[in-house]
């Protein structure tokens, strides 16, 4: 049997009364990283929390994390329920940066579940059934240590996409590197998904990247540390959420090219929170094609369990 038969899992397997029975005295964390998302994050922190939490007790808290924002994301999360924390007020002692990777991070020294769950804020077409599906096979399965989530994920513009044209950077860049560097790992449907949920033994113990580049990374360490079997992913439906413009995935993609090349080169670059590339683009402007440059962060954050 292939790993994409033994690992690969539907949302509808576990019904809540067995996974309630199953998590027994674990706790439970969702954490959703946020910045700038006043607008979709109080219905994911509200939906979740009335059908998960006040309605059955599978999750014991939900975090947001606020990296940074701008806008009302902070008091819109806190009103909607949640436990909010800033990302840079997260242990100052050991700095701050923006990113989303960042975010994930410093949720391990705010949060108390023996698992976490990752959700993005930006979310427009989703359901709820998204976090048990996740909790599934972690909660039932003793050597599965990180579930992915994948989706029909359509692209919101125009008519006619298909269903799963929302994964730009995943199609052009992500499947082509696993495909050249991580052959195994070509079973896993949206490798970036950014729903996704994993043991906290597990988590700390990794290197994250700072940026976009932290789901993919701890795909690739996952699978060094502990084996493929140690991956299992869920079929949760559909998800749309808010599209990047093009030149910010190109950023997204320098991210993962980043990330992959430390792996692949094997230097420890997780103590340089500076290191950045200069990714040069172009524009349109008053007549004639102008350039335009802009320094990609490349860090990354040692173990967390590195830190008491």
């Amino acid at each position: 049997m292939s790993w994409f038969d033994r690992n690969t899992h539907h949302w509808d397997e576990w019904p809540l009364p067995s996974l309630l029975e199953a998590k027994g005295d674990q706790r439970v964390s969702l954490v959703v990283p946020a910045r700038n998302e006043a607008t979709t994050v109080g219905d994911v922190v509200t939906r979740v929390r009335e059908a998960l939490v006040d309605t059955v007790a599978l999750l014991d808290e939900i975090v947001v994390i606020d990296s940074d924002s701008t806008d009302d994301t902070y008091a819109v999360a806190t009103d909607a329920g949640a436990v909010v924390h800033r990302s840079a007020e997260i242990r100052p002692d050991l700095g701050s940066v923006p990113g989303k990777g960042e975010a994930m991070w410093k949720s391990l020294f705010v949060t108390s579940g023996d698992v976490l769950v990752f959700m993005d804020a930006d979310l427009v077409e989703w359901d709820t059934h998204f976090v048990p599906g996740l909790l599934g096979p972690l909660l039932t399965r003793p050597e599965v240590a990180l579930v992915k989530g994948f989706y029909e994920r359509p692209l919101l513009v125009g008519e006619g996409a298909g269903a799963y044209d929302g994964g730009r950077v995943t199609e052009l860049v992500a499947r082509p590197l696993i495909a050249l560097e991580y052959p195994s790992l070509s079973g896993l449907v949206q490798p970036l998904a950014g729903e996704w949920a994993v043991r906290r033994s597990l988590f700390e113990s990794l290197a994250v990247p700072t940026g976009y580049a932290v789901e993919l990374a701890a795909l690739v360490d996952t699978l060094a540390l502990r084996g493929l079997d140690a991956i299992a992913q869920v079929d949760l439906g559909r998800r749309a959420h808010r599209h990047q413009e093009l030149l910010d995935l190109g950023a997204m993609a320098t991210q993962l090219l980043g990330a992959v090349a430390s792996r692949q080169s094997g230097l420890d670059r997780s103590d340089q929170l500076d290191r950045a590339v200069t990714l040069r683009q172009y524009r349109p402007g008053e007549g004639r094609i102008a350039p335009t440059d802009r320094a990609v962060p490349l860090s990354e954050r040692p173990p967390a369990v590195r830190f008491p």
